[in-house]
């Protein structure tokens, strides 16, 4: 590999550190439950990847790439420990957590992250219309808004939170 091609992967590796580990690592740290030490684990481990990778990664994915390589690694780790669980006591069993539990965890961890990105007004009225199960016409009276501005708030509101998800590496698919 040539001289001016390491460089060039350097500049795109101290980019991608620049804009994205300070995000990253707020967001591994939530799913880690606050462990800075894992978290930074994760992300430095996610970067190097992203190092690795950096000529097929075009800069419009970067970002989505790098939080759903980080959630990745973080279920790795978790199945990693488990697939050989130190010997413990019947007390300690009880407490265990299944995969099925962790993954629902994290995806109420990411959905939470994604709506703290949203405005108030977006997050106030999906959770009136998808928490509290009413209804436009319901939420408009509850707030003195027109109908209409209540379900353009929801249209927007979704397609916000959809944004965001993607950021953190969730397709709709």
């Amino acid at each position: 590999m040539g001289d001016t091609q390491v460089g060039r992967e350097d500049e795109v590796s101290r980019a991608l550190y620049d804009e994205h580990a300070g995000a990253l690592l707020t967001y591994v740290q939530r799913l880690m439950h606050g462990d800075r030490q894992l978290a930074e684990d994760v992300v430095q481990e996610t970067l190097l990847r992203a190092w690795q990778h950096a000529g097929q990664l075009p800069a419009e994915a970067r970002r989505p790439w790098l939080f759903t390589t980080a959630r990745h690694l973080i279920i790795d780790a978790y199945r990693a420990r488990n697939a050989r669980p130190a010997e413990t006591s019947a007390d300690v069993l009880g407490l265990a957590v299944d995969d099925e539990a962790l993954d629902s965890a994290l995806d109420a961890v990411l959905l939470i992250d994604a709506l703290h990105a949203l405005s108030a007004e977006h997050r106030s009225v999906l959770f009136d219309c998808y928490y509290r199960g009413n209804t436009a016409a319901q939420i408009a009276a509850a707030r003195g808004l027109p109908p209409g501005t209540v379900r353009s708030r929801i249209h927007y509101a979704l397609r916000a939170l959809r944004l965001a998800l993607e950021e953190r590496g969730v397709s709709g698919t």
